[in-house]
């Protein structure tokens, strides 16, 4: 352990857990006893601070208490958890939804228990580490292609391509693609239409996680027709609470619910998280959270004009650089942290802004001013 925790400080990849006094993007940085506005935090709605969901969250707590207390299976389960799945799927367009601790719990469950002996996994370079993870629990074979390559990615599924670790594909073999439909570090989005076409084509499942997906792309259902798709969300981001889900038909759900690890042992969400998941999601669906969106893409536009998402990258190179720009907007009170290797490959070192429709535009000028000062971003009448 000592030796592993040396080469980590020898290699400058040293990390450590920063407390944020914070209700919202403006908050103290303990540690530092700095006042900072970050462009850090995925909420992107703001709505982890909304009052209706917070009475929601104490409302949850007062009838049911602080945790569930045992797995969905045995004790765990409340009304609250069904209430909110059944939401979820009217919201997806799914027949059924399954729920999970976390997002990442729920790639886990769905593709370890999905990623059976003899089927083949077809997934992107630069998918989520839950995805990876997932693929790696499964006892499925694995195809990785290059990212948003969808000749490879056809070629792969059509069962032409090798499989990582394995001497090839089976072309009989049932075949699931994954994907991010938003990619978390880079903030680019996947042509979900000619994946599912791709998936259509060859009968292949489509598992699409679409944490990140609050400005899009949202498939409509001609372009998911005739394929067996399963939607993988999350409740922390968009709906800023805790847990994540599978949007998904009966059998998958059905499966899910007997197969899945990641559900079945552990303790399920807490009342309180689903509670106030539920009523972000009633938020999101309504006028205010169509004015919210509204408002979050035009700070976007602001920053990085027709970007796809709310994730704009500074990619910066080197590691050092990013550091010492990330130490740069601090000193200017702007938390936004270096993402750097094994995060990202070597050589992409870069700061990871992400945007909330919490942020006002007097936080978009500092950050505008500050990225100006170390050589990236709009100047501040672009910006404007």
């Amino acid at each position: 352990m000592q030796r592993r925790l040396d080469a980590i400080r020898a290699e400058g990849r040293w990390r450590a857990y920063r407390d944020f006094d914070a209700l919202g993007p403006e908050g103290t940085l303990v540690a530092e006893d700095r006042r900072v506005i970050s462009f850090a935090s995925n909420d992107y709605l703001g709505l982890s601070a909304h009052r209706a969901v917070i009475e929601a969250a104490h409302l949850a707590l007062d009838r049911w208490g602080a945790g569930s207390g045992g797995s969905r299976l045995i004790t765990g389960a409340r009304p609250v958890h069904r209430e909110l799945e059944a939401e979820l799927a009217d919201w997806k367009g799914t027949e059924r939804a399954v729920l999970f601790p976390t997002g990442y719990a729920a790639n886990l469950g769905v593709l370890s228990t999905l990623g059976d002996a003899g089927v083949r996994i077809v997934s992107d370079s630069l998918n989520h580490a839950s995805i990876i993870d997932g693929t790696r629990l499964a006892r499925a074979s694995v195809t990785i292609t290059p990212h948003g390559d969808l000749d490879a990615l056809e070629s792969a599924v059509a069962g032409t391509a090798p499989a990582t670790g394995s001497p090839g594909p089976d072309r009989s073999s049932p075949v699931m693609v994954v994907v991010d439909t938003v990619f978390s570090m880079d903030g680019d989005v996947a042509d979900v239409a000619a994946i599912a076409g791709i998936c259509r084509r060859h009968r292949a499942l489509l598992v699409l996680d679409e944490a990140h997906a609050v400005l899009g792309p949202h498939p409509d259902p001609e372009v998911l027709e005739g394929v067996e798709v399963v939607r993988v969300g999350t409740l922390s981001k968009t709906l800023g609470s805790l847990g994540g889900f599978a949007a998904c038909s009966t059998p998958v759900a059905d499966l899910l619910v007997n197969a899945a690890r990641s559900s079945i042992f552990t303790t399920a969400l807490s009342p309180a998280d689903a509670a106030a998941a539920l009523a972000a999601l009633r938020i999101v669906r309504s006028a205010e959270g169509d004015a919210l969106v509204a408002q979050l893409r035009g700070l976007v536009d602001r920053l990085a004009p027709r970007h796809p998402s709310p994730i704009v990258p500074v990619i910066l190179g080197e590691e050092e650089r990013a550091v010492a720009a990330a130490a740069h907007l601090l000193e200017a009170g702007l938390f936004v942290p270096a993402i750097r290797p094994p995060t990202v490959p070597p050589g992409s070192s870069r700061l990871r802004v992400t945007l909330s429709a919490a942020h006002t535009d007097h936080h978009l000028d500092r950050l505008v001013a500050a990225l100006a000062e170390v050589g990236h971003g709009p100047t501040s009448s672009e910006a404007r």
